[in-house]
């Protein structure tokens, strides 16, 4: 009995695949830390749960396969507050933002077809293009350069008559850049010479730091056709467990695709909408206190970790995470064995190995993912063990 070739191909996720690991250490009686995952400590906002305490009917039953008309509507409205026009036909509701990102992939690209994407990446792009039979072909970027995009000129030279799209991130999962409007301009010029799709992945929208800003795709006038965003509020009001993700784009035709797949995975989780129109109501300023929350955050991050002169970062200009090399031989070896066989008065620290979000073989290996999410002290804590462990872990190879 043989597997298929997708499920030989598809990789664990380095953000998951160490959670027996981490549950083991804490039957041990060790607490760890996690810094492994995007999931914030910022409380969802208390309107959400009051959204769904709040839900008359008596039937929790199927809503409509492109998610509740009210939510479509919110979420244009919140759209408008960025002088982004949006109508509610070109939002469809996906069952978390993961589900946006196959929806859109599948609904531009063919088994054998290539997708341009800087890495490193969130390394569920590499998951979705594996199941979609589609190949990824990396642009890498560095932390030198505070992992921005390179020259056009070398984007361009990637393209094959197999290229579909171009796909970004910004602010950036894994690394924090934010991605300026000059070099999404450069995007888009490509994409319209060489009749490609633009997507991006912009969740993180509302978390940049100390003058850095978004720029979206749809901004781009003239390519309304050909660009597509990926949205959820899984980080924006810190709710990764509803589910709820969005694909937006002006293309009629693109959206009549995509929802053939939501129909035929019937519709998002409607409860969760329901607390989701509640939470597009709140005024824009709820993000100010939580933005100053984060860059907190951040610095104290960086300036942990570079008390080693050994660890090299660059401070992220956006989002909640950090791509930092350390002085390790293997970031995969480092972070199983921080989890096996290290503890500090009881505490351990969970990261995520750098080398699964990169598609080209090799790269990331002494790279970890840091996601800043917890509150300063814990933070502060953490990384104080992470230098530790490094300590340690060389010492006895």
């Amino acid at each position: 009995m043989n597997l298929s070739q997708r499920a030989r191909d598809i990789q664990e996720s380095p953000i998951r695949k160490l959670a027996a690991v981490a549950n083991a250490a804490k039957a041990r009686g060790t607490s760890v830390y996690h810094l492994n995952i995007g999931q914030p400590d910022i409380p969802t906002p208390p309107e959400f749960f009051a959204g769904i305490r709040d839900f008359p009917e008596p039937v929790l039953a199927y809503g409509p396969s492109n998610g509740l008309p009210e939510l479509r509507q919110a979420m244009a409205d919140y759209f408008g507050r960025f002088d982004i026009p949006l109508t509610p036909d070109q939002i469809i509701i996906t069952t978390g933002g993961s589900e946006a990102v196959a929806f859109a992939m599948n609904a531009v690209t063919d088994p054998g077809d290539e997708v341009i994407i800087p890495e490193p990446f969130y390394t569920n792009y590499n998951g979705y293009s594996a199941l979609s039979g589609v190949r990824i072909v990396p642009v890498t970027t560095n932390a030198e350069s505070g992992y921005h995009l390179p020259d056009p000129r070398k984007i361009e030279a990637l393209i094959t008559p197999r290229t579909r799209a171009i796909m970004i991130c910004s602010p950036n999962n894994p690394t924090g850049t934010v991605f300026s409007e000059s070099e999404i301009r450069a995007l888009g010029e490509l994409a319209r010479r060489h009749d490609l799709f633009l997507i991006a992945d912009e969740v993180y929208k509302e978390f940049t730091y100390e003058g850095a800003s978004h720029f979206s795709i749809l901004q781009l006038a003239g390519l309304e056709d050909r660009v597509i965003v990926l949205d959820s509020i899984s980080k924006r009001y810190s709710a990764c467990g509803a589910r709820i993700g969005a694909v937006i784009c002006r293309n009629p035709q693109i959206m009549g695709a995509i929802m053939k797949f939501a129909q035929a995975r019937l519709c998002p989780p409607t409860l969760e909408q329901i607390g989701a129109i509640a939470a597009y109501a709140l005024p824009q300023d709820y993000f100010a206190s939580i933005r100053e929350e984060y860059q907190k955050r951040r610095d104290i991050l960086v300036d942990t970790l570079t008390a080693n002169p050994e660890v090299m970062l660059r401070k992220p200009e956006g989002a909640f995470y950090v791509m930092a090399t350390l002085p390790v031989k293997d970031s995969d070896d480092y972070a199983r064995w921080m989890l096996d066989s290290f503890s500090h008065q009881g505490e351990t620290v969970m990261v995520a190995p750098g080398a699964g979000f990169y598609s080209s073989p090799g790269r990331g290996k002494q790279e970890v993912r840091i996601a800043y999410v917890l509150e300063a002290p814990k933070l502060k804590r953490a990384c104080e063990l992470l230098l530790r462990g490094i300590e340690e872990y060389n010492q006895k190879s």
